[in-house]
């Protein structure tokens, strides 16, 4: 053992925020415990784990047992713990001070729990910028671990990557480790000998080279039939024995013994990029298609492996382009760490500040900003997390200044205008004790956020249906079954039958306040498909602002002269706020109306996190009589008020209407991909009032519609909840 093959195996635990508790369960029953049972048994390796703080937090809760087991585990020499950021975020979308701050703050939770001692940390999705090593040097890091991937962009070959690298930024040094992609397809679903031989490859080639493992636990038990392979027909036990088996040439050892133990290969400079497959996803869905159709096409020509090493898909910031809902996110993310920024600056703080602090480093969390394999930015729960802690570091930062939602607090509203989404154009936000609600005047005069506070609740978290490069996967149908266990990558699964015939594409956002003309004769079938014939074009058009403020009120006020049917007509909307009040008053206007139009104007809304399929989420009707779950599909007539319902959010969405109006309801679900293969999933409720328009005799038409978010049923368990917890 003069000159060993040193392998570095580091396994990546993670949970997302607002995962379900029963997944967190499965998971840990499924991977994280089973893979420590057999690891304990075979005392000479020694490995290194990396979990996630979202995960951390929920075991340290749930199985405090498990995390005793990993500091004694460090204790003994067989266990190196990476670090990271706090709450997985992408570190390429959140400030220097946040990145900074999540590391840091780990780091010393992790110590203190686990007795141990953190120098590297995993960089989550391994999204990577040259620019990010000074701020990963100036929270204590040494190392980290990438893709060969990165390496490859930034020139070298696979035989130049049996070792580690330095890099720096600003000056500050830390040192990069390149992941093996041949091992994460190898590990775990390719025979334990083939592992050794490919290594025993590699040490023959390179005496005392350093390979390094560095992927997902959940490959480990989670991802779907790996749990009987790994344990049940025991692969994993296999591959440690032949680990054991195989030391008078292979040692099996932490990142920080590598890094100590052997030099550096040299010096680099890496450029921005992720894992291979992460890069594909960022690109368009049709580039994605034409990305694969003419990979194919070299590989079948024999060209492909001639070409690799200089092609690269495309920039993990676009996900933030290619949904925009995950730019609505990142920009209210942003805001939010923004204002605590400034709140600290002007000497701010304390508990409240350090809560809000936390609170928005779980709204940082990373699997809902993004979209590839996994659901993503697809699954609302996720979505609804991250809005849940970036409202609630909103509502902590308002208590600092003395102005929170509760119903003691001194009633307050304001209007302001900014680049609130950063897209170089200005938006509005009107926002009181009880709501926050985020229009763009340019893009329809649409309502993209609704944030109710006493519930941390963002009724606007919709999801637009789009056309994804898989979906031709799902038209093709799913993949016959057979014995092997494939890479999550390989598979095509339905969750559902029937899928192929469930896709469908809008042609605009899932906001509120959609202005659309629709012809007399469309179908409610059309609406809800998005077959509709658009006749106006003030769906995407801009409209004019002006901002009004009076004491304790608000309003906003948005005009547009647009066309329907090739005709010109005007529309004015006003949405107005009161202070401390749980209402939007949605007034509209429309002028210069021709009288034989005769088409229907449908301005709709979208809202988000009321699942449909369960009886305690419904709709009603002005005496409170269920209409149908959330999910139906209403066609109704001459009602002037419409109730969303969700007993288990505690909330209630009402509409009133001031004249008598048509109402279309259906749900909005996607098809998309997930780890357990294609499903349908629900994403909000579409709610679209209607009318056959028919001016006065001045060519006017109008409607006030009041949009009132009910909360009492969530408030009162949150008073019961705090009388238990006072008695107790």
């Amino acid at each position: 053992m003069n000159h060993p093959l040193r392998l570095v195996l580091v396994f990546h635990n993670h949970q997302p925020i607002g995962n379900f508790d029963g997944v967190f369960e499965q998971a840990y029953q499924d991977s994280y415990l089973p893979f420590l049972d057999v690891f304990e048994r075979y005392e000479t390796l020694k490995i290194a784990i990396h979990t996630s703080g979202s995960l951390m937090e929920w075991i340290d809760a749930n199985h405090p047992e498990y995390v005793d087991r990993l500091a004694a585990l460090v204790s003994k020499g067989r266990l190196e713990i990476v670090g990271g950021a706090f709450f997985e975020p992408i570190m390429a979308m959140i400030p220097s001070r946040d990145r900074i701050g999540q590391i840091t703050s780990y780091t010393e939770w992790l110590e203190r729990r686990l007795n141990c001692d953190v120098r590297g940390m995993w960089m989550p999705e391994r999204v990577w910028e040259q620019s990010m090593a000074s701020d990963l040097a100036a929270a204590g890091i040494q190392y980290t671990i990438l893709d060969d991937f990165h390496f490859k962009n930034a020139g070298l070959t696979q035989e130049e990557l049996h070792g580690y690298y330095v890099t720096e930024d600003d000056a500050q040094v830390i040192s990069v480790l390149p992941g093996s992609e041949p091992l994460r397809y190898l590990l775990p679903f390719q025979p334990a000998n083939e592992t050794i031989d490919y290594l025993r490859g590699v040490a023959e080639q390179h005496p005392g080279a350093v390979v390094v493992f560095g992927d997902d636990g959940e490959k480990f038990g989670t991802w779907p039939g790996t749990k009987e392979h790994v344990y049940d027909r025991g692969w994993l036990a296999q591959f440690f024995e032949a680990l054991q088996a195989n030391s008078d040439w292979l040692k099996v050892t932490t990142p920080a013994e590598a890094i100590d133990s052997v030099p550096p290969l040299g010096k680099l400079y890496i450029p921005e990029g992720s894992y291979r497959e992460m890069t594909e996803w960022s690109l368009p869905s049709a580039k994605i298609n034409e990305f694969e159709d003419a990979q194919h096409h070299l590989q079948d020509a024999g060209q492909w492996e001639e070409i690799k090493p200089f092609v690269r898909g495309g920039y993990w910031r676009n996900f933030k382009v290619k949904y925009p809902e995950t730019n609505a996110m990142y920009a209210r993310m942003q805001l939010v760490s923004r204002r605590l920024h400034e709140a600290v600056q002007a000497g701010a703080a304390g508990d409240l500040i350090d809560q809000a602090r936390m609170e928005l480093y779980r709204g940082q969390c990373n699997c809902s900003y993004w979209h590839g394999a996994f659901g993503g930015v697809y699954l609302p729960h996720l979505r609804n997390a991250v809005y849940q802690h970036l409202i609630a570091a909103d509502n902590l930062l308002d208590q600092s200044e003395n102005r929170g939602w509760q119903p003691d607090a001194l009633p307050w509203v304001t209007l302001d205008a900014g680049d609130y989404n950063l897209d170089g154009r200005p938006e509005a936000q009107l926002a009181n004790n009880r709501l926050t609600t985020f229009v763009a005047p340019v893009e329809g005069g649409q309502i993209y956020e609704l944030d109710v506070k006493s519930i941390c609740h963002n009724l606007g978290a919709t999801l637009t249906r789009r056309s994804e490069a898989y979906h031709r996967k799902v038209l093709h149908g799913p993949s016959d079954g057979g014995d092997g266990v494939a890479s999550i990558h390989d598979q095509v699964i339905f969750k559902q039958e029937g899928l192929d015939q469930r896709l469908g594409y809008d042609t605009w956002a899932r906001n509120s306040l959609v202005d659309h003309f629709y012809p007399a004769e469309v179908s409610p079938a059309q609406v809800a498909d998005g077959s509709a014939q658009e006749v106006g074009d003030f769906v995407h058009g801009s409209y004019e602002a002006k901002l009004r403020r009076s004491e304790g009120r608000v309003q906003l006020q948005l005009t547009r002269e647009g066309n329907v049917w090739g005709r010109p007509i005007r529309v004015t909307k006003g949405v107005t706020m009161n202070a401390a009040e749980s209402v939007l008053e949605i007034a509209y206007l429309l002028e210069d109306l021709p009288s034989d139009l005769n088409v229907h104007f449908a301005p709709e809304f979208n809202f988000a996190g009321l699942p449909s399929g369960a009886d305690d989420r419904y709709f009603r009707d002005s005496e409170g009589n269920s209409l149908g779950q959330l999910g139906s599909n209403l066609d109704l007539h001459d009602t002037q008020q419409l109730g969303l319902v969700d007993q288990w959010l505690g909330i209630d969405v009402g509409l009133d209407f001031d004249r008598p109006t048509a109402v279309w309801t259906y749900p909005v679900e996607t098809v998309s991909q997930s780890e357990g293969g294609f499903e349908l999933v629900h994403q909000s409720v579409a709610v679209v009032p209607h009318w056959q328009l028919v001016p006065d005799v001045n060519g006017c038409w109008s409607v006030t519609i009041r949009l009132a978010v009910d909360t009492q049923m969530a408030e009162s368990r949150m008073g019961e909840i705090a009388g238990v917890a006072a008695v107790s």
